[in-house]
C-alpha cells in the first residue's frame, strides 16, 4: 500500500468536506456546545434534573395553607423561601390554576398523636419547572415535620429501631454527573459517530457519481482508495475531540488524562469507521448503507453500555482521574478488534477491486 496514494485520497476528501453541509452543521453545533458549555450547563442540567436549580433560587414563592393549624405551618412561616397565606381549599386551588400561587398545602384534622397517619395533600402545577423547585424546598420542611411526628409517636414503639448511618451527599453532584457523565462523553464521541457516517458517504458517492472506474484506472488501487477515505475520516476525530476538550477546559471544567482520552476515542472511532466502510462496500448505496449502519450502531452501543468497563464509563473515569488498569485492558481489546476489522476491510476491498478489474 503506497502512503503517497493514501495521502492523495485523504487530501481530496478533506477538500470535499467543505461541501458536506450536514457534517459542517454537526461540527458547528458541537463547537457551540463546547464554547458555551458553562452557560448551557445550567439550562441543560435543569432539563436533566430540575431540582438541581433549587439551591440557586432566592425567590420567595407564594403558597396557600389550608386546613387545620399545625407545627407545619410554623415551619412554612419561618422559611425564607415562602410567603404563606391562609386560605380555604377551593379558592386556593383556583388561584393555583391562575398561577397566582406556586403551591397549595392541605392539612387534615388528624392530631399529631393520633393512631391514623397524617395525610398531607400538596397541589402543584404539572410539568412546570417552578413546581420542581418548590417541591424540593417543601421537601425539607416536610421532613422536619415528619421528624416531629416520629418523636411524638415514638412511645408506641415496642422495639428499638436500628440506626441507619446514611452518608451525606457530596455537593455539586448533579452538575458533576451531568458534565462528566454526559457532556464530555457526548462531545468527545460525537466526532467518532460523525466520521463513521461520513466514510459511508465518501465510499458510496464513488458508486453513485460513477467516478469509481476513473479513480481505479489511475495507479491508485481500490483498497488504497478505501483506506485513504478511512484515513481522512480518522484524522478528523482527534482534532475535533481535542478542540472540544480544550474549549471545555477554557470554560473552567477540569479534565484529567487528556492524552489517554484522545487515544481511547481515536482507537474506538477507528472501529466505527471500519464498520461504516465495510457496510458501504457491501451495500454500495448511501440510503441502504446508512440505515443498516445506524441500526447496527444502536445495537453495538447498547451492547457496549451493558459492559461494566465500557468506553463511555472509562472515558468518564479518565476525565475525573479515577481510571485504573482496566483502561489498558479496554485499550488492548479495542486494538485487537481494530486489527481484525482492518484485515477484513483489506480482504473485502481487494476482492471488490479484483471484481472491477476483471469486469
Amino acid at each position: 500500500m503506497n502512503p503517497r496514494h493514501l495521502s492523495i485520497i485523504a487530501k481530496k476528501e478533506f477538500r470535499g468536506l467543505l461541501n458536506e453541509r450536514t457534517i459542517l452543521l454537526a461540527v458547528l453545533l458541537q463547537l457551540f456546545i463546547a464554547m458555551f458549555s458553562s452557560f448551557l450547563m445550567v439550562g441543560l442540567t435543569s432539563m436533566y434534573d430540575p431540582s438541581s436549580l433549587s439551591k440557586y433560587s432566592r425567590f420567595r414563592y407564594s403558597i396557600a395553607y389550608t386546613g387545620n393549624d399545625s407545627a407545619l405551618l410554623e415551619y412554612l412561616e419561618n422559611s425564607p423561601d415562602f410567603n404563606v397565606y391562609g386560605m380555604e381549599l377551593s379558592p386556593a386551588v383556583a388561584a393555583l390554576k391562575e398561577r397566582k400561587l406556586a403551591a397549595v398545602i392541605y392539612m387534615p384534622d388528624t392530631a399529631p398523636d393520633a393512631v391514623d397517619p397524617v395525610k398531607i395533600t400538596l397541589y402543584t402545577l404539572q410539568n412546570d419547572l417552578q413546581s420542581a423547585i418548590v417541591n424540593v424546598k417543601l421537601r425539607d420542611i416536610f421532613l422536619n415535620y415528619e421528624k416531629d411526628l416520629r418523636t411524638i409517636r415514638g412511645a408506641r414503639l415496642t422495639e428499638q429501631p436500628l440506626p441507619l448511618q446514611v452518608p451525606a451527599r457530596r455537593s455539586g453532584g448533579d452538575f458533576y454527573e451531568f458534565v462528566y457523565g454526559l457532556l464530555i462523553p457526548l462531545l468527545v464521541f460525537m466526532p467518532a459517530i460523525i466520521a463513521s457516517a461520513l466514510v459511508i458517504d465518501l465510499i458510496t458517492e464513488e458508486y453513485q457519481h460513477e467516478t469509481l472506474e476513473t479513480l481505479i484506472s489511475t495507479p491508485i488501487t481500490f483498497s488504497e482508495m478505501v483506506w485513504g477515505k478511512v484515513l481522512a475520516c480518522e484524522l478528523l476525530v482527534p482534532v475535533q475531540a481535542g478542540a472540544w476538550l480544550f474549549l471545555l477546559m477554557v470554560n473552567g471544567i477540569a479534565i484529567e488524562n487528556v492524552p489517554s482520552i484522545l487515544l481511547q476515542v481515536t482507537l474506538t472511532s477507528f472501529l466505527l469507521i471500519l464498520l461504516g466502510a465495510l457496510t458501504a462496500l457491501h451495500y454500495r448505496e448511501r440510503t441502504a448503507a446508512q440505515f443498516i449502519f445506524s441500526t447496527a450502531l444502536v445495537v453495538v452501543i447498547l451492547f457496549t453500555l451493558a459492559l461494566p468497563a465500557n468506553p463511555l464509563n472509562l472515558l468518564t473515569r479518565l476525565a475525573v482521574g479515577t481510571a485504573g488498569m482496566e483502561q489498558w485492558i479496554v485499550l488492548a481489546g479495542v486494538i485487537g478488534s481494530g486489527a481484525l476489522l482492518s484485515v477484513a476491510t483489506q480482504h473485502y476491498a481487494e476482492k471488490i477491486g479484483r471484481e472491477h478489474h476483471t469486469g
